[in-house]
């Protein structure tokens, strides 16, 4: 084979190898994480309902009956998940699970802070958790942030927000952060505010994690 023909072998397959990784890198992550709270009620078992945070493996310890594991279980596959596990030991349990993911909600809203917001909230029900953006809000500018790297901003951003895509579908991780930057012409925040207010934040029955 000579040295062109290996050359061009070598390219198509680093294109190819390159596709492949593009496309591992779309897939939506939407299974449960660590840092992760779940919300769960089982009826009639005080013990079993309350809010546990998702470990390493990832996994829940539950009490009198330990670890159940939550790998590679979808968000939104939770409640039938716990109900399957919880069923081993109880006959026929009554099972209500909700994921919550831990969020900064910071900046230019009216009170910043860490929550714990349901993973199929959309995004702008999860800016009203904290009481919406302030009236020096520029909205136009949300980002979001994860360690030092802004993973999402701009266009690409607000179209999501557009589309009314949920906590879930953004593949936002529990630590990751809202942050609404401050603005110098109030009038056009003023005009979201009067849209914002229409989503209840009451909806959630959440309130504000202390750090």
């Amino acid at each position: 084979m000579s040295a062109l023909t290996c050359g061009r072998v070598a390219l198509v397959a680093l294109l190819v190898s390159s596709g492949a990784n593009a496309l591992v890198a779309q897939v939506p992550d939407d299974t449960v994480q660590v840092g992760d709270r779940i919300l769960l009620r089982v009826d009639g078992e005080q013990q079993l309902s309350d809010t546990f945070t998702v470990n390493a493996g990832p996994a829940i310890t539950l009490p009198a009956i330990g670890d159940v594991a939550l790998r590679h279980v979808r968000r939104a596959d939770v409640e039938r998940h716990l109900a399957q596990e919880v069923g081993r030991y109880l006959k026929q349990p009554v099972v209500h699970a909700r994921v919550l993911v831990r969020l900064g909600i910071l900046g230019e809203v009216e009170h910043p802070g860490f929550y714990a917001v349901p993973a199929d909230a959309v995004l702008t029900q999860a800016i009203m958790v904290a009481g919406g953006p302030t009236r020096d809000a520029k909205f136009a500018k949300l980002r979001i942030e994860r360690d030092a790297a802004v993973v999402a901003a701009g266009e690409s951003l607000q179209q999501s927000i557009t589309r009314g895509l949920t906590v879930d579908q953004m593949r936002l991780r529990s630590g990751d952060r809202l942050v609404v930057p401050r603005r110098r012409d109030a009038a056009a925040t003023a005009q979201l505010l009067g849209i914002l207010v229409t989503v209840p934040a009451a909806i959630f029955g959440l309130t504000r994690i202390v750090r």
